[in-house]
């Protein structure tokens, strides 16, 4: 028996309920900074939970539109100072309240870049040692959602402490690991078990969550492999057409919650320099430049077909995974309306007319 199964059996062992989301959070505000979406215009984004707030809590029926890495890898911060060594800053425990299973793995991408033995990361260790992660279901997809398109699903069944599902008359909550099992025994006078209703409940709600996921992306079904599709288009002009509405906002980058890329600069202090880290974008024009001037990508298109082989081509050959969660930021926040699905179905047009032609010789 692997991790896996070992984890999902104690899923499956803990399901617990309760009616009310507030008398939950605020025993999880007790041990930790609880952060906790809240609703602004269409989108959610997180929030520092405040438990002397009146009102129940909105559980998101969609993934926030921030990133869970800004709680991991933060947006700046200090990497170094000279002369002397800087050690990470304290990080209190956390919890995020609200993850979906998109979110959870692209934690899982993270790991794997900041946590490699070789290249281990002493301040993302910092903050993901203390992150205690509460998921909960999708019910209501968005149009830019897209994970079945990459061997995701709307609700988890790894990689969270605590998972939580709605169902019409109460919230069923899971433990999935031995600190969610321990919260769930301590405040053991909070829950009931979860009845045998609930459970097929919730079960033929991820189903109707799944049909409709299916449905909302049924234009971009691919025919192949993203693998084979992206090294098959290393010719392709599709980039630079799909690039000509690009604005260079690299928004697309800031609101992925796997890309990763950061630069560093010196700021000098009255006594001391300090080397800051920042995140950076592929996207940007001088990213690729080097000390004497020269760009390899200076092309919109050569950094685009950059991105998405980075993600679908490059991580996948490193770490056996895709870098995409299909978590449909991108899509939302892209301000030349650049698709990485229309690309990708684009790509497998193309392939399927190159195989045609080989076919017909």
């Amino acid at each position: 028996m692997d991790d896996t199964d070992r984890q999902i059996q104690v899923i499956k062992m803990e399901a617990v309920c309760i009616k009310n989301l507030k008398p939950f959070l605020d025993a999880l505000a007790e041990e930790f900074e609880l952060y906790v979406p809240r609703k602004t215009g269409q989108h959610y984004v997180f929030a520092r939970y405040n438990p002397a707030e009146a009102g129940e809590i909105e559980f998101n029926n969609i993934r926030t539109c921030m990133p869970v890495k800004e709680f991991l890898f933060p947006l700046r911060q200090i990497a170094a100072v000279m002369p002397g060594p800087v050690e990470p800053q304290e990080v209190k425990p956390f919890a995020v309240f609200g993850l979906k299973d998109c979110d959870l793995k692209s934690i899982v991408a993270l790991d794997m870049v900041f946590r490699e033995d070789e290249f281990l990361d002493p301040f993302y260790v910092a903050h993901r040692d203390k992150m205690f992660i509460i998921s909960g279901d999708c019910f209501e997809p968005g149009e830019s959602c897209c994970c079945n398109l990459f061997d995701g699903q709307p609700f988890s069944e790894s990689g969270f402490d605590l998972n939580v599902s709605k169902t019409r008359d109460a919230f069923v909550i899971e433990a999935g690991s031995q600190k969610g099992s321990d919260f769930l025994k301590k405040h053991e006078e909070l829950f009931k078990p979860a009845s045998s209703e609930m459970l097929t409940e919730r079960r033929s709600g991820r189903n109707e969550t799944q049909r409709q996921l299916e449905q909302n992306t049924a234009e971009y079904k691919l025919d192949s492999s993203i693998k084979e599709i992206m090294d098959n288009s290393t010719d392709s002009d599709a980039f630079d057409v799909e690039a000509e509405t690009c604005v260079e906002c690299q928004a697309c980058t800031r609101v992925c919650p796997t890309c990763h890329c950061f630069y560093l600069y010196d700021t000098k202090r009255k006594d001391y320099f300090e080397k800051m880290q920042m995140w950076d974008s592929c996207m940007r024009l001088d990213y690729a430049k080097v000390a004497g001037g020269a760009n390899p990508r200076k092309i919109l298109g050569e950094r685009l077909r950059h991105r998405l082989m980075h993600k679908f081509a490059y991580f996948l050959d490193r770490y056996g995974v895709n870098m995409c969660v299909g978590c449909g930021r991108c899509v939302d926040a892209d301000a030349g309306r650049i698709d990485i699905r229309r690309i990708l179905k684009r790509l497998n047009e193309e392939l399927n007319e190159k195989q045609k032609a080989k076919v017909a010789k």
